[in-house]
């Protein structure tokens, strides 16, 4: 069965409680949350043959197939290999499957995840599937970006916000999840994952807090002109791309709110509070707010998987990072 985190407790009771439900619901919010696990908990309980007020048995015939994983009335549509595209020929298997009648006599249930991973084709597929569902059909489609959603998508189903656990509530899972971190390594976890916690678990298994360590160490030396923009750029290839920038994106944005506030506390994680301090007060204002722009143009272009020069685009970084604190 899947794990139901506290956190969820109040959505699933209402989510649950439910004597009817929509033909499709789009449960969206911040990645590391647990979404995939609410949404395979609430296929279980659509499919249950004697569901309990707020779970799925576990013992019919219909949940021990799904625990299997060979039910034939559960449709699961994810990208083929990780970070690619959710295909159109995968969404039109998926079309089949709707139009077919459920084999163990209830109902039928999809879950798609992520679904903002369908390209445009896959997309304009699915939305027949999702205005006209064929008999009693439950689509759950899993967003960590629904604002990369066509709207007409969107429109054919019930919205569903899942919540960010509070700070204390991550903490508290966090000690149970990591117990041989340090309160305070959970701190920065759980920071470096933006208030995400099973993020913050994955963070931790790719080994993101060493990873850190090595590129702010970088940053330093870059500021020194003890090392180049080259040497360094060769020196993270084992470093998510994506991550990279994450960092410079949010680094610019504490230098502006700095730049505007004077908060020393609002410089983020203590490892680059005083490079961070020291660019704001180096650099003039628009320069910030150009390299920002560019920062995030070319994330966006990391997120979209755009086939780009590894090397060059962090030179490219770097050099501008390098030229931040001229003469104002």
């Amino acid at each position: 069965m899947a794990e139901a985190y506290p956190w969820q407790d109040t959505l699933w009771q209402q989510l649950a409680g439910r004597t009817q439900h929509a033909h499709a619901y789009l449960l969206h919010g911040p990645a590391g949350i647990g979404k995939r696990a609410l949404a395979e908990r609430l296929m279980a309980s659509l499919l249950c043959q004697r569901p309990t007020a707020l779970d799925a048995c576990g013992e019919c015939k219909s949940c021990l197939l799904l625990k299997a994983g060979s039910h034939p009335d559960n449709y699961i549509l994810e990208p083929e290999e990780t970070d690619k595209a959710i295909k159109v020929d995968q969404v039109r298997d998926l079309v089949s499957f709707v139009v077919q009648t459920a084999q163990l006599g209830g109902r039928k249930v999809v879950l798609i995840e992520p679904v903002e991973s369908m390209n445009i084709n896959a997309a304009n597929a699915l939305l027949k599937s999702l205005e006209e569902p064929s008999g009693d059909t439950v689509l759950l489609l899993v967003s960590h970006q629904p604002s990369r959603l066509l709207a007409t998508i969107k429109s054919r189903c019930v919205q569903q916000a899942c919540p960010l656990p509070s700070q204390a509530m991550s903490q508290a899972w966090l000690g149970r999840a990591l117990p041989d971190c340090s309160a305070e390594e959970r701190v920065e976890l759980l920071t470096l994952a933006a208030g995400s916690p099973l993020a913050a678990v994955n963070l931790q298994a790719q080994g993101v807090r060493e990873q850190r360590a090595q590129v702010v160490e970088g940053v330093k030396k870059l500021l020194k002109q003890q090392q180049s923009p080259t040497q360094l750029a060769e020196g993270w290839n084992a470093i998510p791309l994506l991550l990279l920038f994450d960092w410079f994106c949010d680094w610019s944005s504490l230098i502006l709110r700095y730049q505007l506030t004077q908060d020393e506390d609002g410089l983020g994680l203590a490892d680059m509070r005083k490079v961070l301090q020291y660019l704001a007060q180096k650099t003039a204002q628009d320069k910030v707010l150009n390299i920002q722009d560019w920062i995030l143009a070319q994330r966006q272009k990391v997120l979209s998987k755009a086939n780009l020069n590894r090397v060059l685009l962090l030179e490219a970084l770097l050099v501008q990072w390098a030229s931040l604190p001229a003469q104002r």
